[in-house]
């Protein structure tokens, strides 16, 4: 028997050991315009992918450049325009907090001064408490029985990206006993559970 498990034979999820030929500009262009057609992305993760389509290097490097310069020039791939629609989505359908938005574009690599730009606009005339409500309600969230409950809500409101205000503001007006607030402040420490 060989490494595959069988005799002689490959299995069919065993992996190559060949390398994928790179990418020339024509055709990294042409996988660039269909990354783009499944998903919008900043320029930093569209740049990321196509690092691993070319050979690395110098030469590899002006293939990419000039191919988000060509992108950016047909108004394809714009960090603030994916930050806008982002900021958007996540505000309108997800009943996502300010905070939550922030961190999500910067962990997809859009520049600081984008993304306080775009959130700033989006949540200007948001109330975030308003918007908290519309997420536990999004979520089918109930008013909680007992401390776990109110727990777990919580980190749910935390991850979500709202402020520690308007989350005791929600529970107390659920009139959530003082000592359980209090209880819940020394929640930091521990790590949250999946919800």
């Amino acid at each position: 028997m060989d490494q595959t498990g069988r005799k002689g034979k490959l299995m069919p999820f065993a992996r190559s050991n060949k390398t994928r030929p790179h990418l020339d500009e024509p055709a990294l262009y042409d996988y660039a315009l269909a990354c783009l057609g499944r998903r919008m992305r900043s320029v930093s993760e569209l740049q990321r992918l196509l690092r691993a389509k070319v050979e690395p290097g110098e030469h590899g490097q002006a293939i990419i450049d000039r191919t988000l310069a060509r992108l950016r020039e047909y108004r394809f791939l714009d960090d603030q325009a994916f930050a806008d629609n982002y900021t958007q989505l996540r505000q309108q359908n997800e009943k996502h907090g300010a905070r939550r938005v922030r961190q999500d574009l910067a962990v997809k690599g859009v520049p600081a001064d984008v993304i306080t730009q775009a959130v700033e606009a989006r949540y200007a005339e948001v109330s975030e408490e308003a918007l908290a409500r519309e997420h536990l309600e999004r979520k089918r969230i109930r008013k909680p029985e007992n401390e776990k409950e109110t727990a777990r809500i919580m980190r749910r409101l935390v991850t979500a990206g709202f402020s520690p205000t308007v989350i005791y503001k929600i529970l107390r007006q659920w009139s959530i006993p003082d000592e359980t607030l209090a209880a819940l402040d020394n929640l930091d420490d521990e790590p949250a559970p999946e919800d």
